[in-house]
């Protein structure tokens, strides 16, 4: 039974992506190769790796199995690429992240964009998920750093504080709020909402809360991103919920206003979570060490 780097990484890619054809496209083969290549591997075990079913492919116990082997296998690779690439120009890193709307909008593009023109060696895959899948996908090992709300349980993993991110509400200036420090949810739920799109991991965070009081919030427009909505604000067509960061930018040019939301959920501190720090790759642990510099040595 012999299986090379390229059935690893394919059988990984098939196995996240739930289909022979995304995961011959994220492994940039055609279909046909990809099925002839993950049937060579079950005709070389002499057992069946992947239920096939009409909505994708499922891993067998045997493909489970393979599966665990392949992440520690192309992990340990990764690693020695990174070190390696010490020595020569050749070899290049790949680090994974995922995080959660905010940071991908707010708080991430400054940082990783100064550590990726400091280090032209290294290429990152960046996908925006939430927390909750997040620390699911760090502790299955399908990334390297996520970075995450403190809201959710992130036990065996190791913690950074990465940045502060509390949730605010903006309203147009002349808002019968505007002035109000604080607000609760309660007391704006009924308002007319500016909203990210559906199955955003913020949105979805905001409405599971409102669901708790009972309530349904009133979209007016769904928009794509924290200016588009501020905008929206601004023009009077409804309220937003926003991090700090976002509130705080978009009110120096645009007549907007901003309150606190007065909720223990909108109280937030961004982690950057790693399953161990010693196992990441070189280019990995140089990524984290960037977001999130270690703390001076006391004397």
């Amino acid at each position: 039974m012999r299986f090379d780097l390229t059935d690893l990484r394919l059988f990984l890619h098939v196995v996240e992506a739930g289909s022979l054809t995304a995961g011959a496209q994220r492994s940039h083969m055609t279909l046909a190769s990809a099925s002839q290549r993950v049937r060579g591997m079950e005709e070389a075990l002499g057992h069946p790796l992947l239920l096939r079913q009409p909505k994708g492919v499922q891993p067998t116990e045997a493909g489970r199995t393979l599966l665990h082997h392949a992440r520690l296998v192309l992990a340990q690779m990764e690693r020695l690429r990174g070190e390696l690439g010490e020595y020569g120009d050749g070899l290049k890193g790949h680090v994974r992240v995922m995080c959660n709307t905010s940071a991908m909008t707010e708080h991430l593009p400054g940082p990783l964009g100064r550590f990726l023109a400091d280090h032209p060696q290294v290429s990152v895959d960046l996908e925006e998920r939430g927390s909750n899948e997040t620390v699911d996908a760090l502790r299955a090992g399908l990334c390297d750093i996520g970075i995450v709300s403190d809201a959710v349980d992130t036990d065996g993993l190791e913690r950074h504080a990465f940045r502060q991110d509390d949730l605010m509400l903006v309203m147009p200036r002349s808002h019968a709020l505007a002035g109000r420090r604080r607000v609760k949810l309660a007391e704006i739920a009924d308002l007319a909402f500016i909203e990210l799109p559906i199955g955003n991991p913020l949105q979805a965070h905001i409405a599971q809360h409102a669901r708790r009081l009972g309530r349904h919030l009133a979209c007016r427009i769904r928009v794509s991103g924290f200016e588009a909505m501020c905008g929206m604000v601004a023009q009077g067509i409804g309220v937003g919920i926003v991090p700090q960061t976002a509130a705080r930018r978009c009110a120096r040019t645009m007549p907007i206003t901003r309150s606190a939301l007065d909720e223990p959920w909108a109280a937030r501190t961004l982690l950057a979570c790693v399953k161990h720090h010693d196992a990441l790759s070189l280019h990995a642990r140089r990524m984290l060490d960037h977001l999130v510099p270690p703390a001076p040595a006391r004397t």
